[in-house]
């Protein structure tokens, strides 16, 4: 049977009556994007609290990382490739979109794959790629390495700071955080599969599901998760299952352990998390742009007074920061989570706060 959306608010009030204050984490960027343009927040009871977790993988790209790629975009004969929304992160000063403007070649791309042409049609050059994002896009970066190691192009390679998401859940779940269930992220769902996720009921005691992106998806799963929080039930629940499996993209996951293997990842907001990272093998390592260049490891701070490390962690939103809107702006980002479009305060800028 299939409610009416009419029929999710009402079975949400009467779940949340029977509930005090509770607090429900998306931990996907692209959730939040979503809450915000569809208006989520404001169809809910009072005593629901969304927070947005570590679900935008250009926000949770450490400082350090940043510094690394605009140390290898500096250097010569260097043509340094990435996603748009990486261009206007701010390193101090610097980003790699004012790298641009000062002439390096930077390029934006839409895919990893996008990169075996440009190092084709450039053999003089090096050409690195900035690959980030979590277990949706480490696929495609393994497919780039394994491709350019098939075509023996010697002029590429990746500087990888991919992560993975289930331990830095558990990193940021555990103990008395205030979260009291989880919407999981449902493009990374689709490769890890729902299963991956079962340890957020067992492990550490909190109802958990799995959503698609549609308002009517985000709904059903906020009724899902209610309905598990009045009658003290602790499971994860796949509410995606038209792309999500529990075993989820096989091909995908034996792509990625092919290439990356397991390794401690710095998250912005969560610091070091062991098993959160993905690192290029021993046997692909001629194409790990972190072995190829030499590069600088030093943290560089954030803006004075940018809190988006506790807004990765849901302890702050966005309004909360006393230059949002203001000195913190999409055209003038003071950090990363006003950059990306997936980011909260961009999404909290575009759609408006509470």
């Amino acid at each position: 049977m299939r409610y009416g959306f009419d029929d999710l608010k009402r079975g949400i009030a009467a779940f949340a009556a029977g509930l005090g204050r509770i607090t429900i984490m998306e931990v996907c960027g692209t959730h939040t994007f979503c809450i915000r343009k569809y208006g989520i927040r404001q169809l809910l009871p009072e005593n629901i609290r969304l927070v947005s977790g570590p679900g935008c993988p250009v926000c949770v790209t450490a400082q350090r990382d940043i510094a690394a790629a605009i140390g290898i975009a500096r250097q010569k004969d260097v043509i340094f490739t990435c996603f748009g929304d990486m261009m206007r992160v701010p390193c101090g000063d610097v980003s790699l979109y004012s790298l641009y403007e000062e002439g390096r070649d930077i390029r934006i791309v839409t895919s990893p794959l996008d990169v075996l042409k440009i190092a084709e049609d450039n053999p003089s050059k090096q050409v690195v790629y900035f690959g980030i994002g979590f277990e949706t896009t480490a696929p495609l970066t393994a497919a780039l390495i394994e491709a350019a190691d098939r075509m023996g192009l010697e002029n590429l390679s990746v500087l990888s700071v991919h992560k993975t998401m289930p331990e830095a859940i558990k990193h940021l779940l555990s103990g008395n955080n205030g979260i009291d269930a989880l919407i999981c992220p449902g493009h990374v769902a689709a490769v890890t599969g729902s299963d991956a996720f079962d340890f957020i009921p067992s492990l550490l005691g909190k109802p958990a599901a799995v959503s698609g992106f549609e308002a009517y998806d985000i709904m059903s799963a906020i009724l899902c998760l209610t309905g598990m929080l009045s009658r003290g039930e602790k499971k994860c629940v796949n509410m995606y299952p038209r792309a999500v499996r529990r075993e989820g993209n096989r091909e995908a996951l034996r792509l990625i352990d092919k290439v990356f293997r397991k390794s401690s990842a710095v998250w912005r907001g969560l610091g070091e998390i062991e098993g959160s990272g993905l690192e290029i093998r021993d046997s692909y390592s001629k194409y790990n742009a972190a072995l190829r260049f030499e590069i600088s490891t030093d943290d560089v701070p954030e803006a004075r007074g940018c809190i988006c490390s506790q807004i990765l962690c849901g302890k702050k939103v966005p309004t909360d920061c006393i230059h949002f809107g203001r000195t913190c702006t999409p055209r003038s980002p003071l950090g990363p989570c006003m950059v990306s479009s997936e980011g909260s305060c961009a999404a909290y800028y575009r759609y408006g706060g509470e």
